[in-house]
């Protein structure tokens, strides 16, 4: 077991994930530095922050320097297709090459589910990518795919509750029939910081989701009862992600650039095939309408 003295580097620090996990950490005596691109008051009290952008190389020495352990939670999403498939390609190997020169010892990755093949969309794709550039340092890596993560502040999370609550009535593609495994944000921040506190998981890769394999119509529909909201969904062949996308960032804050690879991956069904790390850290999952209000509250 990791000894609390032992540094932490948190990349992606000021994310949705991020700062939770950060918090978390801190909570548990966990000495914690924060990489950030830019001066932030986003950072926990307690934390050591340090500079670093993982598309500048010249700046990741320093902030590895000491470090045991590294979460990767880094990921570009606006840009245009090839836009953040390239920038996460180079920030994870820029992120290697560093960690290695750093001697780090374990690297904890939190991506996607979803499986692979050549109908993966370009989001899930390029998360899987990342992973396989991570796995490839000489560090232990640990890798966390997730789908859904229900917390405020989520992208999906947001865009979710600007459709219910703006749209009595959609007119939705296909992709509504797709099958999802949400996990509530908390849970997800207790994989993470067990997995920190657990060797057992290094080097190993774990699906992880909530107790629910839902649709995301019955998502929608669900949050919409949450809400006090009675929603109507009608699924139609011929509206495509990229319509869909646009339409979205007409009715929510999430803007099409970002909106768009995450409607193109609904489309892939992101459901858990394997429930290993249950045996490892079996902590108590959050149902779907417990998370989503714990959410709706913060």
């Amino acid at each position: 077991m990791i000894t609390p003295d032992r540094k932490v580097l948190i990349c992606g620090a000021t994310g949705f994930i991020g700062r939770l996990l950060t918090r978390r950490l801190l909570d548990e005596g966990r000495t914690v530095r924060c990489a950030v691109r830019r001066d932030t008051a986003d950072i926990p009290n307690g934390a050591e922050v340090v500079r670093a952008d993982m598309l500048q190389p010249l700046t990741l020495g320093p902030a590895l320097e000491g470090i045991d352990t590294a979460y990767y939670l880094v990921h570009a999403m606006s840009g245009g297709r090839a836009g953040f498939e390239r920038r996460d390609r180079d920030a994870a190997e820029n992120f290697v090459a560093a960690a290695d020169k750093a001697g780090v010892r374990r690297v904890i990755y939190l991506g996607g589910l979803g499986e692979t093949g050549d109908d993966l969309s370009e989001h899930l794709r390029s998360r899987l990518e990342v992973a396989d550039i991570i796995k490839k340092g000489r560090f232990a890596t640990t890798f966390l795919r997730a789908a859904i993560i229900v917390g405020a502040g989520g992208a999906s999370f947001e865009m979710v509750r600007s459709l219910v609550n703006r749209l009595p009535v959609m007119i939705t593609p296909r992709w509504v029939t797709t099958r999802c495994q949400p996990i509530a944000v908390d849970d997800v921040i207790a994989y993470l910081a067990g997995c920190l506190a657990d060797e057992r998981t290094a080097g190993r890769t774990f699906d992880i989701g909530g107790p629910e394999v839902l649709t995301y119509k019955e998502m929608m529909e669900r949050f919409g009862r949450i809400e006090g909201r009675n929603l109507f969904i009608l699924s139609v062949p011929v509206l495509t992600p990229k319509l869909s996308s646009y339409w979205v960032g007409l009715i929510t804050p999430v803007p099409p650039s970002v909106s768009m690879p995450l409607i193109e991956g609904l489309k892939n069904e992101v459901v858990c095939r394997e429930n290993a790390i249950r045996e490892i850290l079996p902590i108590r999952l959050t149902p779907y309408d417990v998370a989503v209000r714990k959410a709706l509250a913060a």
